[in-house]
């Protein structure tokens, strides 16, 4: 005699066995890995790369009165820019754009470091006069 086991019992198992495979199955996510936006105003460093001297303490001072923090100036290895250039090394600094327009300067580049250890960085040009100098209806102080 033969057993057959009737349709409905094969069918229900394979019902089964497929839906506890699916189940098991997962969907990858893909999480970009952003730089941690910061609330503040942001660590600058100047480098004077025009070789006029006093450049980078100026500068300094300028984006101090402007609301900016420069941690560190000094002078820097090449001395031959002709335009001032903003290295952002947070990309996701969100005072990036306020610091391009106090410079007056579309010379921005993004050179992300993990290791960085300032939001951005500048890098003076022989045209740091003409955007430190008081705007048309404003007075220099100090004059």
């Amino acid at each position: 005699m033969f057993f057959r086991a009737p349709f409905p019992i094969f069918a229900t198992v394979a019902i089964v066995a497929t839906l506890l495979c699916l189940c098991g199955c997962k969907e990858e996510k893909v999480v970009e890995e952003k730089q941690p936006v910061r609330h503040y105003k942001g660590d600058i460093e100047v480098l004077n790369s025009c070789g006029m001297q006093g450049a980078a303490a100026k500068m300094r001072a300028y984006l101090r009165e402007n609301g900016f923090d420069v941690v560190s100036y000094r002078n820097d290895r090449l001395q031959n820019y002709d335009e001032t250039i903003l290295v952002l090394r947070n990309p996701e600094w969100e005072g990036a754009k306020a610091l391009a327009r106090a410079l007056k300067t579309e010379n921005v580049m993004t050179v992300f470091s993990k290791r960085a250890v300032v939001d951005a960085s500048i890098y003076i040009g022989k045209d740091f006069e003409q955007i430190i100098k008081p705007d048309q209806g404003e007075t220099d102080d100090n004059q």
